[in-house]
């Protein structure tokens, strides 16, 4: 842009590239930073230097791990005869609100013959490797045409082991009206049903 510092326009250009983050709100978190008082934003640079350079994947589970530690994997208050296999390390986010308190599994991806990812391209071998303890592994993968493909790949390939395998159930959201509920999670809200 003209008329604007080299090094703002470059702070800009970075926010830009952020997710959810429109030009104008770059803007807007452009100018905060420059406003705002040395000692409060070198702490957060340094936050962002930091999980570039600390952060790394559990071998065993591949999720994040910092410093060669991973909490989950470290943690011996977990329920290791539990199992949550999940596509990505962020999506430990949103289960751990729920209180399980099992272990995990990612798998860094979804088979996808469109996009060449099979099954080879996953962490599928080590997620055999760490099935001696387990009793019950819970296949929490999205409900998309690559997440049922991955999720029916893995049933299958688990119930070999007699292993107890399953899946998130799927349905209407709570509080949600039939009226806003689209035919897809709502057939599978039937085929879902559960006895009282």
């Amino acid at each position: 842009m003209r008329g604007i510092p080299e090094s703002l326009n470059n702070l800009i250009h970075e926010f830009a590239k952020l997710p959810g983050i429109g030009k104008k709100t770059a803007e807007r978190l452009a100018i905060y930073i420059l406003k705002t008082n040395k000692d409060e934003v070198f702490p957060f640079s340094d936050a962002i230097i930091d999980v570039k350079n600390e952060i790394d994947f559990c071998e065993i589970c591949h999720s994040f791990m910092e410093k060669s530690k991973c909490v989950i994997c470290d943690d011996l208050s977990r329920d290791s005869k539990i199992l949550c296999i999940l596509k990505d390390p962020t999506d430990i986010f949103a289960i751990e609100k729920t209180g399980y308190n099992g272990i995990y599994h990612i798998l860094g991806g979804l088979i996808n013959p469109i996009d060449g990812i099979s099954p080879d391209d996953l962490n599928v071998e080590s997620l055999y490797s760490r099935l001696n303890s387990s009793q019950e592994v819970i296949l929490a993968l999205e409900p998309s045409s690559e997440g049922d493909a991955t999720t029916s790949f893995l049933a299958e390939n688990l119930k070999k082991r007699q292993i107890k395998v399953t899946r998130l159930a799927r349905g209407v959201p709570v509080g949600a009206s039939f009226d806003y509920v689209d035919e897809i999670t709502l057939t599978h809200s039937l085929n879902d049903r559960v006895e009282f």
